[in-house]
């Protein structure tokens, strides 16, 4: 009996926020009430957006204060940074390249990984809580972006540690390749959105980001480990990988959010800090290959028998 006395409050509960919605005027609403399909984090107790069945809503959600403020806004800013300085650089002078249409190219891979990332990622944040449906379309789009950015940042780097061997480089290419479509197949999975899945995804992503290894390995045993860390910008794909492992780890674990349960509601959570991890690691990875392609610049186009570079 008092089961469904509970059941019947938190249904005219329920009804009460619909209908403020659809009237425009909803209010954040603490996490035991959310439906299932809008739980994620636990320890996040409240500020939550209700269901929204409109996009209109969701996205004028975006000016108000709840759970999913700084999750939009701080891959919103980074979606247009990296659009801009992708435009900047595609129409920067042709002098500044040895090769310009390749090295455009592969820059414009890191740039398209980037901005479709930060994109979907925003998207989804804004438009998830406007059906389970949606939701879910949304949260393939959002994973998919998060493979396209890692494969994108090989790219470059690949390019030019590798830009006198060839074959090693397309050889990594291919598999970064296999690998980064591998994760967006398995994250097309409905289960691989669900909260219990939460370590499986950020092992997948880790996973494909330390693939890595094995060509830093290849290129640092052949150049030596001094130059690979200072012509080779190796320092700065370490710093890259410290922010995007950090916030992985961090996501995973819930942390801080787990030791003050309803303390980081609305700032400083564990998913707002692994987006702006993101965001720094993206920007110090472009600043590393930047370097680099500086360096093939002040060389030119020629190789010599004894270098990857």
């Amino acid at each position: 009996m008092e089961k469904m006395e509970e059941f019947v409050f938190k249904a005219r509960e329920m009804g009460a926020i619909c209908l403020s919605v659809w009237e425009g005027r909803w209010r954040v609403i603490p996490h035991d009430v959310l439906p299932d399909w809008l739980k994620d984090n636990d320890f996040l107790l409240h500020g939550h957006r209700p269901p929204m069945p409109s996009f209109r809503a969701c996205f004028r959600s975006i000016f108000r204060l709840h759970t999913e403020t700084g999750n939009i806004w701080t891959h919103l800013i980074g979606f247009f940074f990296f659009l801009i300085l992708g435009i900047g650089y595609m129409f920067s002078p042709n002098i500044n390249f040895v090769a310009p249409v390749q090295e455009k190219v592969v820059f414009g891979v890191f740039f398209l990984g980037a901005v479709l990332c930060l994109c979907f990622s925003w998207l989804f944040h804004t438009v998830y809580c406007h059906s389970e449906k949606v939701s879910r379309t949304f949260s393939k789009l959002d994973y998919s972006g998060i493979a396209l950015l890692i494969m994108g940042s090989f790219v470059p780097w690949l390019y030019y540690s590798f830009y006198c061997s060839p074959q090693p480089r397309l050889i990594y290419l291919v598999i970064i390749c296999v690998l980064g479509i591998t994760a967006i197949v398995v994250s097309q999975w409905d289960r691989f959105a669900t909260p219990q899945y939460r370590a499986v995804r950020a092992g997948v992503f880790l996973g494909l980001g330390l693939s890595g290894l094995v060509p830093t390995l290849h290129f640092m045993i052949a150049e030596g480990f001094l130059k690979a860390t200072t012509a080779g910008q190796m320092g700065w794909l370490f710093l890259m990988a410290i922010c995007y492992i950090l916030g992985v780890a961090l996501y995973a674990a819930r942390i801080p959010e787990r030791f003050f349960p309803g303390k980081c509601d609305i700032w400083f959570h564990s998913h707002q800090i692994f987006h702006v991890l993101v965001v720094a690691g993206a920007c110090v990875h472009l600043h590393g290959v930047s370097q680099l392609q500086a360096f093939r610049s002040s060389l030119g186009g020629g190789c010599t028998s004894d270098t990857m570079l």
